[in-house]
């Protein structure tokens, strides 16, 4: 009888950790710099419409599609991650924000 409270136990105080692991839904990892979830900032970009496909490509987003600059520099599009068609973009510090 005693294992399997002590099993649950455990599974229970681990699971929070599992909840928390820093990587969102789609796969991507928030911490990682420049990775999906850092504020996009507006600024003068440089950055050509092939190195923003290039970025997006190594981060695991493909069939990019949509791809324009605003007036504020920053790149927006629409991208497969996963599986799922998402909305992407990326700053002049090649910051990218995915949903």
């Amino acid at each position: 009888m005693r294992t399997p409270l002590a099993l649950a136990v455990l599974l229970s105080l681990l699971a929070p950790a599992f909840a928390d692991s820093g990587v969102d839904p789609h796969g991507l990892k928030p911490h990682e710099k420049g990775a999906v979830g850092e504020p996009l900032e507006p600024g003068s970009n440089s950055f050509t419409e092939a190195q923003v496909r290039e970025k997006f490509g190594k981060m695991g987003f493909g069939e990019v599609t949509e791809l324009k600059k605003d007036d504020r520099g920053i790149w927006h599009g629409k991208a497969v991650h996963a599986g799922k068609t998402l909305s992407i973009g990326m700053d002049f510090k090649g910051n990218v924000a995915a949903e």
